[in-house]
């Protein structure tokens, strides 16, 4: 009996000293909250030291001007560390309203939010009564997260400005909407367009005479299409096509109906080119030209 007595106590101070006996938390220290005045300064306005154990007795009014700042040094297990989340979090026990400002934290765990009643939602600032204003620390780790009022905050109003209200959306007869679309795409201006065939047209005599300046034999044309008379009438022909595909996508068809078509004669003219200048590669190495 007197062995058993003395056991125990020696089982749960071993039990205390293993490692991961005692569980770690998250927690802050050095935190405070400053309302701070516009045009104040920086010694201006009301700053109160923040404790984790424990909430401010009063709570403290924010006015329509005025900034919110909460600062911070985020801790696990009373140890600097930067957590994963955390964010000041505003709640109405009343409503259920809830609305979370996050940290701007550092490397060292030094965290800081500011906030203003133009941060805040429209439902916040028709409350009545002051709101809490919890502290949420926390890592993906298996220490406990810090989930806490620190201060109540009061959202104080002029009297002589009107409470904002929320319009809630109704089922029912809207008023007509007329949408104005932008205009499609369209062709160029038709002097444009003439100015374009002018160039081309003017191109084409000099492109003409160039060719009987390299020394081209028009002579030679019934030999060609004798020798491959398919060939070259399909490759001049499918040349046309294209410009006649060119000129319908300029006047009525779009890009998806010229592409399937461009790809047919496309092949066509590879097909028969091919063919038309190995009959011209022929009467060369004859040493006809």
């Amino acid at each position: 009996m007197h062995l058993w007595q003395a056991t125990v106590p020696f089982c749960l101070l071993a039990a205390a000293a293993l490692p991961g006996a005692t569980a770690t938390a998250w927690g802050f220290t050095d935190a405070t909250v400053a309302v701070q005045p516009k045009g104040a300064g920086v010694n201006g306005g009301f700053k109160e030291q923040l404790a984790a154990s424990k909430p401010l007795s009063k709570p403290i009014s924010l006015f329509g001007a005025d900034t919110l700042r909460v600062t911070l040094t985020a801790q696990e297990d009373s140890s600097p560390k930067r957590p994963d989340q955390a964010f000041l979090l505003l709640k109405d026990a009343q409503t259920g309203l809830d609305i979370s400002y996050p940290f701007n934290v550092k490397d060292n765990g030094k965290s800081r939010v500011e906030l203003s009643q133009k941060d805040l939602p429209i439902q916040f600032l028709s409350l009545s009564g002051p709101v809490d204003a919890h502290v949420v620390i926390g890592g993906f780790g298996s220490s406990d997260a810090y989930d806490n009022s620190v201060f109540k905050l009061s959202i104080d109003r002029n009297p002589e400005e009107a409470v904002p209200t929320v319009e809630t959306e109704r089922y029912g007869k809207k008023p007509e909407i007329h949408h104005i679309f932008k205009d499609s795409a369209s062709s160029p201006p038709i002097v444009i367009t003439l100015a374009f065939v002018a160039m081309v047209g003017t191109a084409i005599p000099a492109l003409a005479g160039l060719w009987l300046f390299l020394g081209a034999n028009i002579n030679h044309l019934p030999s060609a299409f004798k020798s491959a008379p398919l060939s070259h009438a399909i490759f001049l022909g499918s040349l046309i096509a294209f410009e006649g595909i060119f000129f319908l996508y300029y006047t009525s068809w779009n890009l998806f109906q010229i592409l399937p078509v461009m790809a047919v004669v496309g092949a066509i003219a590879f097909v028969s080119g091919s063919r038309a200048l190995g009959e011209v590669q022929g009467r060369r190495l004859a040493g006809l030209r």
